[in-house]
């Protein structure tokens, strides 16, 4: 699972101490949890070398997308419209919205209406792609620790994605509610 919206150094250890699998920091993005590149540098410098760290954008600018590459992510989380260059040596994570369709331009799929403002999940949609995609398919879209175990269940992703359902405010991260989340996570029965 991935913990997004990490804006600082304590929040993205804070995460990794919980168990994330990965934690997802906002660049080129309106986003509240936006961060500068010297912010995202520092961030994935002090994640522990077994979390995948994940750069988040909504840009559809190549120069922007330069700039995030120089942050070194293990992944980048795009849109539809903007194409990651070959020999970037990053993972493509494609973000799709209910009536996109599928993609496997890339090495994994979100499926997120919400774009981390907690409005929850279609879950027919996202059912459809897990049972017609061809790379790994990833759900965000209004998790919390209280419906993650649920939405588990019922739509059987490859892996889950949280941001404003583990938060006190934007871009401000709980310990508890990332433990708890990452908790139901792991113990969810598929």
């Amino acid at each position: 699972m991935k913990i997004c919206g990490i804006t600082t150094v304590g929040d993205a250890l804070l995460a990794a101490a919980a168990g994330a699998d990965a934690i997802g920091v906002v660049l080129a993005s309106p986003s509240p949890r936006v961060v500068t590149p010297d912010r995202a540098r520092d961030i994935f410098a002090a994640v522990p070398p077994f979390v995948i760290t994940v750069a988040v954008t909504s840009t559809d600018r190549a120069d922007s997308l330069a700039a995030i590459l120089t942050c070194r992510p293990d992944a980048v989380q795009v849109g539809g419209r903007l194409d990651v260059p070959r020999d970037a040596a990053v993972r493509v994570i494609r973000m799709l919205s209910p009536g996109d369709p599928l993609r496997d331009d890339c090495d994994a799929v979100v499926v997120d209406g919400s774009h981390g403002t907690g409005r929850a999940f279609d879950p027919e949609y996202a059912k459809k792609c897990v049972a017609a995609s061809r790379v790994p398919v990833i759900l965000a879209g209004g998790l919390t620790p209280r419906n993650v175990g649920g939405a588990i269940r019922a739509v059987r992703p490859y892996a889950v994605d949280v941001a404003s359902g583990v938060e006190t405010a934007p871009g401000v991260k709980d310990g508890r509610l990332m433990r708890a989340f990452v908790k139901i996570c792991r113990t969810t029965d598929l």
